[in-house]
């Protein structure tokens, strides 16, 4: 459903506001009365009449009252000239009550129902002691609106570097998001002082060019990417989006690199190589003279298939299947028919068991045979378990005849 409306602007290169005109004709530049939520104001027309979406429009929709007569330019005139005098009572009220922050700018409505202070502060402040003070001054309602270091910019002015007047006075509504990305895309120099505004911010011409340059860096290849020119392949080393140039590293017939500028149309990126599958590799080229591998040989591939396949292996018997060894008798060659390596005799343990002994001797403690100090022999009284253990005598390994 559409919906009639105009368009008014209360500030230069203010926000627009949607106002019904009522079935009045109304021209870009007047000025009208409207009804606000703040009360009876005086704007400025900027839109012509028009029909937009009722998604678009805030409800409930204000009305246009009147267009703006000599009477109303004279009140206005007349609530200019005391914003000066209350901008200089707020100043040194601010100073009495000691308060860090930074009185801006000073708006009285149009009926001079309130009064609006603007102020800027690093953080919150108690300013409820000072409204008290500026509104047994005024005998009105007093308002204290905090702002950012943009908006300070904004209702004050300046020149930009550029030598023309900041763009956020002259026209810009709402401030764009600007990151710090968009100036090294642009290839500026990230140099805060050349870089920033009159606010301290990232300056907001930065956003105007953007859309350019993100549309042709989807376009042509990166900084750094393999492309291929008229003169071979190379390496991107800059883009010049502005002149629709860029500058590639090629090497030359003679050996020697060189950095060439050519049209975007000229420059593509280079394929990629496709990989050898898994398991496939090339065969070195064979040289002069010399025979070819046996692998490329057909007669002995057909060879190698027609070859029988090898019976299987029979199973190995299990522990308990084998026949039990004889004492002292050690493992042979034939044991292992599959072992090339010398066959040693295993040697015999360190400590015999004593069989006579009975489960859980003297040393056990009268526990069960599972004890290991249980198989020991017994040690004889004073003497050195050191001094035994290095007199101790192994027994030689039976040899085979």
């Amino acid at each position: 459903m559409m919906t009639t409306v105009i368009g008014v602007s209360f500030k230069r290169a203010g926000k627009m506001y949607y106002f019904d005109p009522k079935g009045m004709e109304l021209h870009i530049g007047q000025q009208v009365i409207v009804e606000t939520a703040r009360g009876m104001e005086c704007g400025d027309v900027v839109t012509e009449v028009k029909e937009v979406e009722e998604e678009e429009v805030v409800q409930p929709l204000k009305s246009v009252i009147r267009v703006a007569t000599d009477d109303d330019r004279r009140r206005i005139a007349v609530n200019s000239k005391k914003e000066i005098e209350a901008f200089e009572i707020g100043q040194a009220r601010i100073a009495h009550h000691q308060l860090e922050m930074k009185l801006v700018d000073v708006e009285y409505t149009f009926d001079v129902s309130k009064i609006i202070f603007y102020f800027t502060a690093n953080g919150r402040i108690d300013f409820r002691e000072l409204v008290k003070d500026l509104a047994s001054i005024f005998k009105t309602r007093i308002e204290l609106r905090q702002i950012g270091v943009r908006d300070e910019a904004k209702m004050i002015g300046g020149l930009g570097s550029c030598g023309r007047p900041i763009c956020c006075r002259t026209f810009l509504g709402d401030f764009q998001p600007v990151s710090i990305k968009m100036a090294k895309e642009q290839n500026l120099l990230l140099n805060p002082t050349k870089i920033s505004g009159l606010c301290g911010r990232l300056m907001c011409c930065l956003k105007y060019e953007q859309s350019n340059y993100d549309e042709v860096y989807h376009r042509v290849p990166r900084v750094g990417k393999e492309v291929v020119t008229p003169d071979g392949r190379g390496v991107v080393t800059e883009i010049a989006v502005i002149r629709e140039k860029i500058k590639v590293r090629v090497t030359v017939k003679d050996g020697v690199t060189e950095y060439r500028e050519y049209d975007f149309d000229e420059v593509q990126l280079a394929p990629k190589e496709v990989a050898a599958p898994a398991g496939e590799t090339e065969a070195p080229a064979a040289n002069e003279g010399e025979a070819p591998a046996q692998a490329q040989n057909p007669e002995q591939e057909a060879r190698k298939d027609e070859r029988p396949a090898r019976p299987p292996r029979p199973p190995r018997p299990k522990g308990g299947d084998r026949p039990p060894k004889r004492e002292g008798e050690a493992a042979s060659g034939a044991d292992k028919p599959h072992s090339t390596r010398p066959q040693h005799p295993p040697r015999p343990k360190g400590r015999q068991q004593n069989a006579d002994k009975p489960a859980g001797g003297q040393q056990g403690g009268g526990k069960s045979g599972g004890n290991r100090r249980s198989n020991r022999p017994p040690r004889r009284e004073g003497e050195n378990p050191g001094a035994a253990r290095q007199t101790e005598v192994r027994p030689e390994p039976a040899k085979e005849d």
